[in-house]
């Protein structure tokens, strides 16, 4: 009973169940902006667990309805920028030309952060970076 309480309560104020439609897409992916702001570079946030189910019902519901080909994060942000005419000083939302360059050649891979800002700025699911 008290795990049906616990249930209901959560489910009140997250809503959180697997997704079919494009309205709750939308819903989860705001929750996880929302959450991503909370928890910020926060790695042992009392929140960061409800950040990883949400961010798995986001990406299974992307892998069913957006095709997207299995490419590195690297590979992505190449093409994105070749598509879109941009150099690595058209990214400042992502970081400076030094951290770009590094995304680029793979020498790291780009953090929440990063990723929030580039699915923004080129209108694509978070997870395609990943």
């Amino acid at each position: 009973m008290k795990l049906q309480i616990a249930w209901e309560q959560l489910n009140k104020s997250v809503a959180l169940a697997p997704i079919h439609n494009r309205k709750q897409y939308a819903k989860m992916v705001q929750l996880a902006d929302l959450l991503t702001d909370v928890i910020g570079h926060t790695k042992k946030h009392p929140l960061i667990d409800l950040l990883e189910i949400i961010a798995e019902l986001i990406r299974v519901y992307d892998a069913e309805h957006f095709a997207v080909p299995n490419a590195s994060p690297r590979a992505v942000l190449t093409l994105l920028m070749k598509e879109h005419g941009l150099s690595q000083a058209d990214l400042p939302e992502v970081g400076n030309q030094s951290v770009i360059s590094m995304l680029l050649s793979g020498a790291r891979n780009p953090n929440i952060r990063q990723i929030r800002a580039l699915s923004k700025r080129f209108a694509v699911p978070a997870t395609v970076f990943f």
